[in-house]
């Protein structure tokens, strides 16, 4: 299957068509380079591609264009692989030669998702994609049926979060390539796990970037923070619009990919009646039709809108969920009173209730930290279209430090926002590690060569960091150990309290799965009150004959609650004070385990009581 011009084409059969995108170019030459060299004059369409197609060729060679203009030879923009890294040459992939053994497999429906984000580079002591198949086991074993890799197109050098990829179609050759992820999501499909990529299309990596040097893929009318923006609205926009939407039929055709998250989707711009992320939906909508299985698209938006998940024909973008960064903000300057420095505008209780009950806390306030009015209100989106997490690679690699929560809150409260996040009616996502409260840091490394752009990004850094001086100075990006202590410590799963609070997130998971009032989406049958100084009451509906009722008592004081009189039986099903969930011995909570009538219950300072409530017959 080819996909409207978008890079090489390889049928099996000895044949390639290979396709260049140059609309400014008279001239574009194809050079094959091993194992044999040739070369070949390509034809230019009106549309601004060059074409050659050779019926004498094996996969796996090696080639470069030389267009016009040019003194030395560029790897392919839409390159497959590149095994000798951003410089070297682009080699062709037969797609139709792996393997699988996924045909039956029909993908998991976005509302069962729980997600786990993991960067492939620190998520096992070899780094690759193969390294984490024997790790999906364990995944698995505590529920987790979704994996989320953090970007794995080429980048240069050995390590880096992803963000700085060239090749927006090649998988990483550091990490395995084309096979090695083809195997992880093979193994992973074979477990019953989805696997998600992180995709960015809002700009491409500065060192190994040539796309320049084909044609107008940026424009200078717009600003973004990573350099140049995306050409999508100025003259020959067509192809860079399609070399972006196209990407994900390549990944969910080609490699079984089961969804994306779109990184900064705020930051493309453009002035167009059918915007990117339109097309992309209507061309991901008519894929999934022709696979018969759904394929998602989950962004990261910084505008507080709901029209990131509304449908193209009622003027949103169309994508399926997006991440909640509200929930984040408001859940950790509750549990940690030093949150408000980074996050100055949250920091309420209230605050918490409101991203419970409606998603987006601010909407339409005035913003200290933008200095102006920002957001609106998503009470009205369906609770499956918002995607929510305690931490992820954002919130712990850009702290000074690259701290984890098990680093800046204790043990009790860690508890806390591991429940906090289940009982959302969300989408909830686990940052690799979170489950069993990992300490190593997830601090930010790359690993260019220029020694010019290693020093603007090292400056760039301390800039960023500025205004946290106080808390040391930021780890050399560049040195291979600041890369080497974000390692998981595996071994630790199994020990005292990481052991501990691998069971409590197990346990989270299993009541998801056993009681479908915490996969109830609609967040009409949540009800979320605040009781002073520092608990929430949360009450999940299914049907009006159950309902869960959670007491998450943030205050460092017991707390006092009057059950109300009715027909009711309240049965415990869980308290974090019990023996079971802590370090050491504590002070039983008290709390009783099953409540008739109207009572007044004590409920014990940071803990976590749950109970199943249904009618007394």
């Amino acid at each position: 299957m080819m996909y409207n011009n978008t890079g090489p084409y390889y049928t099996g059969n000895a044949t390639c068509m290979f396709t260049c995108w140059a609309p400014e170019k008279n001239s574009v030459t194809l050079r094959i380079v091993s194992p044999f060299e040739r070369e070949v004059y390509m034809v230019k369409d009106a549309m601004g591609y060059f074409h050659a197609t050779l019926t004498d060729v094996p996969a796996g060679i090696q080639y470069f264009f030389l267009p016009e203009g040019e003194n030395a030879l560029l790897p392919d923009p839409a390159s497959n692989y590149q095994p000798q890294g951003v410089h070297g040459p682009s080699e062709v992939v037969d797609h139709t030669d792996f393997p699988w053994d996924d045909i039956g497999w029909t993908g998991i429906p976005l509302e069962d998702l729980v997600l786990y984000e993991l960067h492939v580079g620190t998520f096992t002591e070899e780094g690759t994609f193969e390294a984490i198949i024997p790790r999906l086991d364990d995944l698995a074993a505590m529920g987790i049926n979704a994996i989320e890799l953090m970007p794995v197109t080429q980048f240069s050098g050995e390590r880096n979060w992803g963000y700085d990829g060239v090749f927006p179609y090649a998988p990483h050759a550091v990490y395995g390539g084309p096979i090695g992820l083809k195997k992880l999501v093979n193994a992973c499909h074979q477990k019953g796990i989805a696997v998600y990529l992180d995709v960015v299309y809002n700009h491409v990596g500065p060192e190994g970037n040539i796309l320049k040097r084909y044609g107008p893929y940026f424009t200078s009318r717009y600003t973004i923070p990573w350099g140049d923006a995306m050409n999508l609205d100025d003259r020959w926009s067509d192809g860079v619009r399609d070399y972006i939407s196209n990407n994900p039929l390549y990944w969910f055709s080609y490699y079984h990919i089961d969804g994306l998250r779109v990184d900064a989707i705020h930051t493309l711009f453009e002035a167009n009646a059918v915007s990117i992320w339109e097309e992309m939906h209507h061309k991901v909508a008519a894929l999934s039709n022709a696979l018969a299985r759904p394929l998602y698209l989950i962004a990261e938006s910084d505008l507080n809108s709901p029209r990131v998940t509304q449908q193209p024909i009622m003027g949103g973008m169309g994508f399926d969920a997006q991440w909640l960064d509200d929930f984040h903000h408001a859940l950790y300057t509750v549990v940690d009173k030093r949150g408000k420095r980074r996050y100055e505008d949250y920091g309420s209780l209230y605050q918490l209730a409101k991203a419970y009950r409606d998603g987006f806390v601010l909407t339409g306030d005035f913003v200290k930290f933008r200095k102006r009015r920002f957001g609106t209100s998503s009470a009205g989106v369906h609770g499956k279209h918002f995607v929510v997490f305690n931490m992820n690679h954002d919130q712990v690699g850009n702290r000074v430090g690259g701290e984890r929560l098990s680093k800046l809150i204790d043990f009790d409260r860690l508890k806390l926002v591991a429940g906090a996040l289940f009982l959302a009616p969300y989408i909830p996502l686990l940052f690799m590690g979170e489950e069993y409260a990992e300490e190593a840091p997830f601090l930010f490394f790359c690993d260019h060569q220029d020694p010019k752009l290693i020093q603007a990004i090292r400056e760039g850094r301390k800039k960023e960091l500025a205004g946290f001086s106080d808390e040391g100075e930021p780890a050399d990006p560049f040195a291979r150990d600041t890369f080497l202590r974000c390692k998981l410590q595996w071994k630790k799963r199994r020990e005292g309290k990481h052991a501990i609070m691998l069971a409590w997130y197990k346990m989270w998971i299993d009541l998801r799965n056993r009681y479908k009032v915490l996969k109830n989406y609609n967040k009409i049958n949540i009800t979320v009150d605040v009781q002073e100084p520092g608990m929430l009451i949360i009450q999940r509906k299914y049907q009006e004959q159950l309902r869960l009722v959670a007491f998450i008592n943030f205050a460092e004081q017991d707390t006092t609650y009057g059950v109300p009189a009715g027909n009711t039986r309240w049965i415990k099903c869980l308290d974090s004070r019990d023996a079971r969930w802590n370090i050491q011995p504590q002070k039983v909570s008290g709390v009783p385990e099953q409540i008739t009538g109207s009572v007044s219950i004590m409920l014990p300072a940071l803990s976590l009581v749950l109970y199943e409530v249904t009618a007394d017959e």
